[in-house]
């Protein structure tokens, strides 16, 4: 049987209030825009990576169209080593339509911002909700913990939302735009904060007397998240390869390809999805570059 929203709502509002991190895509005024390149760079990122990122991306690409008018290499250059570089190529896209098909202006539904490159379910929750106040249900990895914990005493929920998430999720929106807003913004907050995957500070929670999980003794879950890999991987080998493009303001040639990386095929193998993501161009005389 679902809680009454007022008996979560209320207490992490408050407890939002006294502790939320001072982060700048939260500030009053942000552009519907920065909401948006925060998000993209969030996803799989941890925080203290993304904030100077963030900063150096915005100071430079202030507004979609400003993005629009580079070439999408300089994205892919300036997105450096946060990881996942197809978010750079995503997000120059992304500005590309909406400089082109939308006055500059990102659109404000949730429809027409999951029609944009690279933007799914998540992401265009969180900027309809956290840039145009609107209201819906924004399921994020820390969302979905706090939720399992306090509704299903699980410790951690399932690899994929389920239908049974949303509803709970939308069952505790407050009425008020307004207000669901920062609940959806606090209840994250909470999970990145307080109710943690690892390290649960359970007896400072606000929602404690509440939660099923710590009800029924915080019992583990049979199969706990694993952390993906990184050392010698294709993905390793991706990210040196694309580290020598980055530095070089001219294309580059194989051999200096081949200086970063032994083993030659793994080293093929990931430049061969490179090119295929359209993350670097091969050139005509057997030169590499970032796309133009």
């Amino acid at each position: 049987m679902l809680a009454m929203p007022s008996s979560y709502v209320q207490p992490v509002l408050g407890w939002y209030a006294d502790n939320a991190r001072d982060l700048p895509w939260r500030a009053p005024g942000v552009s519907p825009w920065a909401v948006l390149v925060s998000e993209i760079m969030l996803q799989q990122t941890p925080v203290s990576r993304v904030l100077p990122a963030y900063a150096a991306w915005l100071g430079r690409w202030p507004t979609p169209a400003a993005l629009a008018a580079d070439p999408a290499g300089e994205a892919v250059r300036q997105w450096g080593r946060l990881g996942y570089p197809r978010r750079a190529l995503r997000l120059h896209e992304t500005a590309t339509i909406v400089t082109e098909k939308h006055g500059g202006e990102l659109p404000s539904t949730y429809q027409d911002l999951l029609a944009l490159p690279g933007i799914g379910a998540y992401t265009a929750a969180a900027v309809a909700v956290f840039a145009f106040g609107r209201k819906h249900a924004v399921l994020d990895t820390n969302v979905r913990r706090v939720l399992a914990r306090l509704e299903s005493g699980r410790e951690f929920p399932g690899a994929q939302v389920s239908a049974a998430e949303y509803r709970l999720a939308e069952s505790l929106l407050p009425d008020d735009a307004g207000v669901a807003a920062r609940w959806s913004v606090a209840v994250m907050e909470l999970g990145a904060l307080m109710c943690t995957a690892a390290s649960p500070n359970c007896p400072e929670c606000p929602v404690a007397a509440g939660c099923a999980w710590l009800s029924a003794g915080r019992p583990a879950a049979e199969t706990r998240p694993v952390g993906q890999t990184y050392e010698g991987t294709d993905r390793q080998c991706r990210g040196r390869l694309l580290a020598v493009l980055r530095d070089s303001r001219e294309p580059v040639n194989q051999a200096r390809l081949d200086a970063v990386w032994a083993d030659d095929v793994q080293r093929a193998r990931a430049l061969d999805g490179l090119v295929a993501d359209g993350l670097v161009d091969p050139l005509p005389d057997g030169r590499f570059a970032l796309p133009a």
